[in-house]
C-alpha cells in the first residue's frame, strides 16, 4: 500500500500562493476577484480583446481606450433578494485593464456585445503593422 503525501508538502506553498493573491492591494476592495474573464489575440491589422459579461448590456460597460492601455469597468447587480444556498457568480463592481504596446488607429475602435460577450477591435495604426521588405 502506497500513501502519496505530496498535497499535503505542498499545501503551505499553495496556501501562501492562494493568499498572496487574495491580499494584494491591488486585489483588495476593488472586486478584482471578481473580473470577467477575457482573451485576447492579435492578427496583422487588429488586437481584438473578448472579455465574458453575461447578463450585461452594452449600456451596463464602460470601455475606455487611454495611451496604452484598454479599460473596461462596469457593475454587476445582484437581482436576489433571497438567502444564496450556492453562490458562484460574482456581484459588484469590476475593473480590467489591458496593456497595448503598439499604435492604435483610435478612429477605427470597434465594440459590440452579443449573449454576454463583449468584443472590443483595435486595429492597428498603418505604422505598427508588419511591412515586407524585398
Amino acid at each position: 500500500m502506497v500513501i502519496d503525501f505530496s498535497s499535503f508538502y505542498d499545501f503551505p506553498r499553495d496556501f501562501d500562493k492562494l493568499f498572496g493573491t487574495i491580499m494584494r492591494p491591488s486585489v483588495v476592495g476593488k472586486g478584482v476577484l471578481g473580473h470577467p474573464a477575457i482573451n485576447i489575440h492579435e492578427d496583422e491589422t487588429s488586437i481584438i480583446v473578448r472579455a465574458e459579461l453575461p447578463g450585461l448590456n452594452i449600456a451596463d460597460v464602460d470601455v475606455t481606450l487611454g495611451d496604452k492601455t484598454l479599460v473596461i469597468k462596469g457593475e454587476r447587480k445582484d437581482e436576489n433578494k433571497g438567502n444564496y444556498i450556492r453562490r458562484e457568480r460574482n456581484f459588484g463592481p469590476f475593473e480590467r485593464v489591458v496593456r497595448i504596446n503598439v499604435a492604435i488607429d483610435r478612429e477605427g475602435v470597434f465594440a459590440a456585445m452579443k449573449n454576454g460577450l463583449l468584443e472590443v477591435v483595435l486595429p492597428k495604426a498603418e505604422e505598427a503593422k508588419p511591412k515586407k521588405i524585398a
